[in-house]
């Protein structure tokens, strides 16, 4: 008789446990050392989930770390580079792609006594992140200026693609320097590496770009799509487009006329995720004084794009991310701000443009230390990360369930 109230009391146990609904953020404790910041996520063509990010010791050294998903739980974590002379930025941070055990890091290192004087490095791995490669500098003209802003896509061969703001014409003699940014017109540039760090191809995608804000790249069917702020001589600072089909990259072209006129970098970079030729870009603009997120969809690999839906308005300091899900609704993520204080957002459109839904992932704070919370997806599973400000920074990573 015992032994059968035993049995009965487990399975009303389990059956209860069954029957309570997943809360909609479940946290995924990251332990770290110390102070950390500056998450990235990135999920690769097996579903395998990856999150890098940066530690600072008290002795103001930069340390880089990647991590993978496993059941739910972070391994551990395996560190790939460090440094005390790293150009560490809320808003210009590392990453980590990989692709079949070959692994491309890159991070921010200064080169010379200005502010924004900084070269990006790149390490790769062929063992899933075991082993390193010593760094190397993916962009060659030797001018101490501000490289930054990376994307990295993984490509067949073990091959890599990386996109970048070069601020090698920035340095003009007799031109003012803008903030530190130098005075001559900052370009965007992109290269394809092979397995070893070796250039195989490289081009200069615009001549004239946006100083701080992140690119943004996605493979689509027709090739890379890269997204983008332009800047034109008369401070107009709206999303471009450029595109690799078969093998040659387009004309940059709007990917909306908004005519956005602002004479300063908004440091607020776009978000592109593809699915096919299924393409969905995020951004910020805050025409007219008003801030605004907004999303648009295009079906022929980023060619052409449909009126946009807004996302957020008014109240809102942009920083999105997008992910695609397996039955083809793109998932934005952004920041409102109320004074002081922003919520995390995340919202749910099918690829008509129609809110399925929306919630609060977390509360921060305002502040830049937030930094830029990211998102990632694999199949139906929804991740995300950011950065918990406060006296000690700290990142939180979510598993988000609608």
């Amino acid at each position: 008789m015992k032994k059968l109230l035993t049995i009965v009391l487990s399975m009303a146990l389990l059956a209860s446990c069954k029957d309570q609904p997943l809360q909609p953020v479940q946290e995924i404790v990251l332990q770290t050392d110390n102070p950390s910041s500056l998450p990235r996520l990135f999920t690769n063509s097996k579903g395998e989930t990856f999150l890098s990010y940066v530690e600072r010791t008290p002795e103001k050294v930069a340390k880089l770390y990647f991590t993978k998903l496993e059941n739910e739980q972070w391994g551990v974590p395996q560190l790939i580079a460090e440094g005390d002379n790293w150009f560490v930025n809320w808003a210009d941070f590392p990453s980590v792609i990989e692709n079949n055990s070959h692994m491309a890091a890159h991070w921010l290192q200064k080169s010379d006594k200005g502010t924004f004087d900084y070269d990006v490095r790149v390490a790769m791995s062929t063992n899933s992140g075991s082993e390193w490669s010593d760094s190397f500098v993916p962009h060659t003209d030797g001018i101490a200026a501000e490289h930054g802003f990376v994307t990295m896509l993984p490509l067949s061969d073990q091959r890599t693609f990386m996109t970048w703001l070069d601020g090698r014409n920035t340095k003009v003699e007799g031109e003012e320097s803008h903030g530190g940014h130098g005075g001559g017109p900052m370009s965007l540039r992109a290269a394809i590496f092979d397995k070893d760090g070796n250039a195989l191809e490289e081009w200069e995608l615009d001549d004239r770009v946006c100083d701080c804000c992140q690119t943004t790249a996605a493979q689509t069917d027709e090739g890379i799509v890269v997204i983008y702020r332009d800047r034109s001589k008369n401070e107009i600072r709206d999303m471009s487009v450029v595109r690799l089909v078969d093998g040659e990259w387009t004309q940059p072209k709007p990917l909306m006329v908004e005519l956005w006129e602002i004479a300063a970098c908004p440091v607020n970079g776009p978000s592109v995720t593809a699915n096919g030729n299924n393409v969905a870009v995020a951004w910020f603009m805050a025409k007219g004084g008003t801030p605004e997120v907004k999303l648009a969809f295009s079906k022929d690999g980023g060619a052409t794009f449909g009126e946009p839906v807004m996302v957020s308005q008014v109240n809102t300091s942009g920083r999105v991310g997008t992910t695609t899900l397996n039955n083809g609704h793109v998932l934005v993520s952004w920041m409102d701000n109320d004074n002081e204080k922003a919520s995390i957002m995340l919202a749910e459109y099918d690829n008509s443009g129609a809110l399925i839904n929306k919630m609060t992932v977390a509360e921060t704070t305002a502040e830049r230390a937030s930094g830029f919370p990211v998102i990632t997806s694999n199949g139906d599973d929804v991740y995300m990360a950011w950065t918990q400000a406060g006296d000690q920074s700290m990142i939180k990573t979510a598993k988000i369930n609608f």
